[in-house]
């Protein structure tokens, strides 16, 4: 008769150790203004006001996306947790950097770019964000928009803002276009190291 020195055997002999399942990145209803309604497993936006993603973009090229599923008024960038998350539209203070709905880049309430004319989002459409923790680049349907911004500073996450019967549905992995060469879905820190 021996016993198992190497307390591997508690599980009924198998010796399998559960591995802890990695957590989903999702829109965060801890983080959400109070007039927000999240649905779709974290996924869905609507009612009024703001929510961050769950997990801060720590790697160095992060990317997502947002389809338009109802016009209104709506933003999606990326904010610090200090952002006041029931004022709309986000971009007024230096804890906001956003698209918004009318194509402009807004951040600490100056514009910082502006989309085409011809290319204002419409109903429909994806609108893809990368972030390499100096800039933040737009995406309409897969192309690239040449409009860069910067300016924000600190630990940053995925931000999303709604109004006006605005509806928006957040893609943080399986996204619509491929990921720009070098950027990839957002990982939680476990998982990068």
């Amino acid at each position: 008769m021996f016993t198992c020195c190497l307390g591997c055997c508690g599980d009924g002999g198998t010796g399998h150790i559960p591995l802890k399942e990695m957590p989903t990145v999702q829109l965060d209803t801890h983080h959400m203004g109070t007039d927000v309604v999240i649905v779709k497993s974290g996924r869905r936006i609507c009612g009024t006001g703001c929510c961050l993603a769950n997990a801060p973009l720590h790697q160095n090229k992060s990317y997502f996306e947002l389809k338009i599923q109802s016009t209104g008024i709506w933003g999606i960038g990326v904010a610090t947790q200090k952002v006041n998350l029931n004022q709309v539209p986000m971009g007024r203070d230096i804890n906001s950097l956003v698209l918004r709905h009318d194509g402009s880049v807004y951040h600490n309430n100056e514009e910082k770019n502006r989309l085409p004319a011809n290319s204002l989002p419409q109903e429909g459409d994806i609108v893809g964000i990368t972030y390499d923790h100096v800039e933040m680049n737009l995406y309409l349907n897969g192309k690239n928009m040449h409009c860069p911004a910067s300016g924000i500073r600190g630990t940053v996450f995925p931000v999303v803002y709604v109004d006006d019967s605005a509806i928006l549905d957040c893609q943080f992995s399986d996204f619509y276009h491929t990921a720009p060469q070098g950027f990839e879905k957002i990982l939680f820190e476990q998982q990068i190291f």
